[in-house]
């Protein structure tokens, strides 16, 4: 973009592209799970310290941050966000490419950051949120329910997938941890006097792949057996298992979740063991807000960006799930997905390779340029911010939206 903010963009982004990819890296050769991010989280806020962002470690959650900049034209306009993530998998590392969203939020906000220095017409907070554990523990849910939103008006972020769109359909998902209790007994010489929790976890496992023919084709339910016994000639006492239960909105889920929770119930009273059932947070749809998008589409189309639903007719289809969905039903939300290698998939070690090389960094670059372009803009137009907070509210009113709350199900 042949402007003052393109060039701006252009020059902190490129210019300093050497500096964001060894961030990236260091993140990506220190893989740390959901919520012990101790590393990631010290690096992320030493670097936006050295770059004159106010930080504040340890934000509300052990390894969360919020690191925020001032404009200096004023405080008085919109307290915008980039999302940050940089937790990793287990066994197989960044397999999600989350050091890709720490390096592309924190670029993005240190391009906006120099536009607010260049031209005081921009006015308000540029802010980057550190927000670990979104794998599995909904850390976005946690900083919600302590209030980490209350005082930011919008939030952008960008995540790395196989393809480029604007508006990906990330499902609503519940986490269940499912244990049995039984009795235990020698297998061999008294048996009938045991409770086999291994029975009742198998027959969890039976029963709900036999529900699966009965759910609808955008649904799924999938989980694994972690423990059901140690010794063959000992009637297993205890047993665990853990359940992800998706659905393309909360409605539906609900639903689902009710039919799953029945077949863990049928294993126990087939087997005489007892059940307990451990909730975790609750991810919700992702709210795609059209007009927020609409501005990031226009700065992606002008950097040459392909994407599926260019049109804005379809979004596309997915399984997955995001706890920026928490976010999305908070405040207006933008959370697009961009490309990354020859079509390798999250969560596999492919695309754990293809995070930490020197390729995957051209469209991280891109992507965060459009990023800061889609913040300058909000930053310019107050009338833009406010027509994005209009459609929210008609979106919630429409919803019958309730205000945040932990959606942990009791």
């Amino acid at each position: 973009m042949d402007t003052p903010f393109g060039k701006i963009v252009n020059n902190v982004i490129e210019g300093k592209s050497v500096d964001f990819w060894t961030l990236s890296r260091f993140i990506w050769e220190h893989p740390e799970l959901a919520l012990k991010e101790e590393t990631a989280h010290l690096r992320l806020s030493e670097f936006l310290e050295q770059r004159e962002f106010k930080v504040q470690r340890n934000y509300l959650l052990n390894t969360a941050f919020r690191a925020e900049f001032d404009a200096p034209g004023g405080t008085d306009g919109p307290t915008i966000a980039f999302l940050c993530e940089y937790d990793a998998l287990p066994e197989i590392g960044h397999a999600c490419g989350h050091n890709l969203i720490a390096e592309l939020t924190v670029a993005a906000a240190i391009a906006v950051r120099d536009a607010m220095k260049f031209s005081h017409a921009l006015r308000g907070k540029v802010v980057v949120l550190g927000t670990p554990g979104e794998e599995n523990c909904g850390g976005k849910q946690m900083l919600i329910d302590k209030g980490a939103f209350e005082d930011i008006d919008i939030a952008l972020m960008s995540h790395p997938f196989p393809y480029e769109a604007l508006r990906t359909g990330f499902t609503a998902r519940q986490q269940v941890t499912v244990r049995f209790r039984g009795r235990s007994a020698h297998a061999a010489e008294s048996a009938y006097k045991g409770l086999n929790a291994l029975d009742a976890a198998v027959a969890s496992y039976m029963n709900v792949s036999l529900l699966r023919q009965q759910i609808k084709s955008t649904s799924r339910v999938h989980g694994v057996i972690l423990r059901a016994g140690t010794y063959p000639n000992l009637i297993p006492e205890s047993s665990e298992l853990s359940y992800h239960i998706r659905a393309v909105s909360l409605a539906e889920l609900e639903e689902l979740v009710s039919r799953v929770e029945g077949c863990f119930r049928a294993a126990a009273l087939a087997t005489g063991c007892v059940l307990n059932l451990e909730w975790g947070i609750r991810y919700k749809n992702l709210v795609h807000n059209i007009a927020l998008t609409e501005v990031y589409r226009k700065h992606g189309l002008a950097l040459g960006v392909e994407y599926l639903d260019a049109d804005m007719k379809e979004v596309v289809p997915t399984g997955a799930a995001t706890d920026a969905g928490n976010v999305s039903h908070c405040i207006p939300t933008l959370h697009t997905v961009y490309a990354v290698g020859n079509g390798v998939r999250n969560h596999t070690r492919g695309f754990a390779e293809m995070a930490g090389t020197i390729d995957a960094q051209a469209p991280t670059r891109r992507t965060a340029k459009v990023l800061a372009h889609t913040a300058i803009e909000l930053f310019c137009d107050p009338d833009l911010v406010q027509k994005i907070k209009n459609e929210f509210t008609e979106w919630r009113s429409r919803a019958g939206a309730s205000p945040p709350a932990a959606q942990a199900k009791k």
